[in-house]
């Protein structure tokens, strides 16, 4: 049993530290050759993760702004302090609901695709024949495609923040009796413009975990093509899992970093 157990940490370690390597790798080829970027590959990327995830973004951040918006709205009621309803439902929305909603998407959509894409390649050894003709697979696949997620994740952020807030206000206003002016006069008691650029961060963090996850598992999928739907799997539910982590130590590091508006 110990051995068992030694063996998966072991695993598990050096996974980690592969997943790590990648991500570096792929940092170190922006930074140093940008001139040998796959463009064409970056838009066609691009192109598929904003088809795939636009409306579903833009549907699911409808709910997420109307419940948060009720929730906080009724809990500030209770608390006898309307006037920072409005304030109090962005903040969680730019903040929080919106860059979620981005990783979810972002990961669950269009990093399943980008990993079956990679790893049905992988079984066929199209990977191994690249890697042979001297091509590297990292630059000429990975890198593009964790471009694209970055880029699509950082827009549709704005679009689900702009969604999610719409949302936020109608069912406030008409649902729960706010005042249209408390609503919007309340951003600047709370509101600063910090919380949107933590929000855009995240969002861009979230596109990059997204498609090195996608990519490394891609990459190394089991055997045959049942090995490919495991690490397409794989990749959703480890993606999630790093997401809402990296989540948390953002947050915390970012109520450290900037004071409350008013402190």
């Amino acid at each position: 049993m110990i051995g068992v157990v030694f063996a998966f940490s072991v695993n598990a370690m050096r996974t980690v530290g592969q997943v790590f390597q990648l991500a570096a790798t792929v940092l170190g080829l922006l930074v140093r050759r940008p001139h040998r970027f796959e463009f064409r590959e970056f838009v066609e990327q691009f192109w598929f993760i904003a088809g795939v995830t636009i409306l579903p973004a833009s549907l699911v951040s409808i709910p997420f702004g109307a419940v948060t918006s009720l929730q906080v709205g009724s809990l500030i009621q209770q608390m006898g302090a309307e006037s920072f309803t409005g304030a109090a439902s962005v903040l969680v929305i730019i903040q929080q609901a919106s860059p979620m909603v981005v990783a979810l998407l972002v990961s669950g959509v269009a990093g399943s695709a980008m990993c079956a894409d990679m790893g049905s390649r992988t079984i066929r050894e199209e990977i191994d024949a690249m890697m042979v003709l001297g091509v590297s697979p990292i630059e000429r696949l990975v890198v593009p495609r964790v471009v694209a997620c970055m880029g699509v994740a950082f827009m549709l952020n704005g679009l689900v923040s702009v969604v999610g807030v719409s949302a936020g206000y109608f069912f406030n206003v008409f649902m729960q009796d706010g005042t249209p002016g408390a609503y919007l006069a309340s951003f600047s008691g709370l509101a600063q413009l910090p919380d949107l650029y933590i929000g855009q961060v995240k969002a861009l963090v979230f596109g990059f975990i997204a498609g090195i996850v996608a990519s490394y598992l891609g990459l190394n999928p089991g055997k045959g093509p049942k090995g490919v739907g495991d690490a397409v799997n794989q990749s959703v539910v480890f993606a999630f899992l790093v997401l809402f982590v990296v989540n948390m130590i953002l947050t915390a590091i970012y109520l450290q970093a900037v004071p409350p508006k008013g402190g």
